[in-house]
């Protein structure tokens, strides 16, 4: 996405100023441009920002050159200084690809959300990391929550902090897991509903309201609901997913954000029925499943264990597990099935040779 073009005003000492200003020299400014300057290392890096936008194109590629080939140690130093955020936010789009330094942006309080929005993106874990323990900007900043929510890397225990640090009670753990469930504070559903409102306005009822019924067109993408859905804010659908109805959960647990779909699948008002046509569905994403798969309660429905074992998208080791309790009709399917990884398919044939019926 390209970046919007911003007025950026930087303060500089006046030492700095007089090879930055607009009115020096050509000959003054390009000599600066080419970065051997007497200057500390953040005023130099502030100075060779300033004259990448330059009007003379001579000057502004000197001192994008320049900034960007700073040496190594000089350059962590800036990164990690309260540099301005447009200089930060430059250098993080400059070393899009470097780990490093980008955590070290992403480290530092003046960075600007935007920016750390950027870095949340990042196929970069650490990156994800160093995000995602940041609840002071995940509170105020929903585009830095969606990108985690965007990001491959964001896995189980990072969804699992944000939804906490969100107020939304995290999905349930199987026995077998070592780290304690994240505490939450309880939230007040009567605000959450109240907030809905004012935002849902006329469709408050029809995605909120257990008994309403919604016409089933409303669920395709052209519907209304799912267009008004697409509007809200990460923020907001996430109150939805924990405070919405069938309707509502049945459009969020397909969000292309995980952090909305693990807050729907994982919503106290989810029934039975939900998570088994959940479970069959292969147009949610890993991480829906794999909540379902740690849902002790759903899991003593056998069709969920079967619905499981079936779907592809669901992890091999829970997939496998699960075949184990299957009836051997059904084994007999999922053994001649095309739709599942042949070592499930196989997992079934061993299961019925060994009981004696192939």
């Amino acid at each position: 996405m390209e970046r919007q073009p911003q007025k950026i005003r930087l303060e500089l000492s006046p030492e700095a100023e007089k090879y930055a200003r607009r009115d020096a020299p050509r000959d003054v400014r390009l000599a600066a441009a080419r970065g051997a300057l007497p200057l500390p290392p953040v005023e130099l890096a502030t100075v060779l920002f300033a004259l990448i936008h330059d009007e003379d194109a001579e000057v502004k590629s000197t001192a994008r050159d320049s900034l960007e080939t700073l040496p190594d140690g000089m350059l962590l130093s800036v990164l990690a200084a309260p540099a301005h955020p447009a200089l930060l936010d430059h250098l993080a789009h400059a070393f899009a690809e470097n780990e490093t330094r980008l955590e070290k942006i992403a480290l530092n309080p003046a960075t600007a959300d935007r920016t750390v929005a950027f870095l949340a993106g990042r196929p970069f874990r650490s990156l994800v990391e160093i995000v995602a323990n940041n609840q002071q900007r995940l509170m105020r900043s929903p585009s830095i929550v969606d990108a985690l929510g965007a990001n491959p890397l964001t896995g189980r225990s990072v969804i699992e902090r944000i939804l906490a640090f969100l107020g939304v009670p995290a999905p349930e753990r199987d026995e077998e897991e070592d780290s304690p469930p994240i505490p939450v504070e309880d939230v007040s559903d009567e605000e959450a509903r109240a907030a809905l409102e004012v935002v849902l306005g006329t469709h408050f009822s029809a995605l909120v309201e257990e008994e309403t019924e919604v016409d089933e067109q409303a669920l395709e993408q052209g519907g209304s609901l799912y267009s008004l859905i697409q509007t809200l804010t990460v923020f907001q659908k996430i109150k939805l997913g924990r405070m919405g109805n069938k309707e509502a959960r049945s459009l969020l647990v397909r969000d292309r954000n995980k952090i909305v779909a693990v807050a729907a699948v994982s919503s106290p008002k989810i029934s039975e029925q939900e998570l088994l046509s959940i479970a069959q569905s292969r147009a949610v994403g890993d991480e829906v499943i794999r909540v379902i798969c740690r849902n002790k309660e759903a899991l003593r429905n056998y069709q969920v264990k079967l619905a499981l074992a079936t779907n592809p998208k669901t992890p091999q080791v829970n997939a496998m597990k699960f075949i184990n309790y299957l009836q051997d009709k059904d084994l007999q399917k999922l053994m001649k099935s095309k739709d599942v990884p042949t070592v499930i398919s196989s997992h079934a044939r061993r299961l019925l040779t060994r009981k004696g019926k192939l």
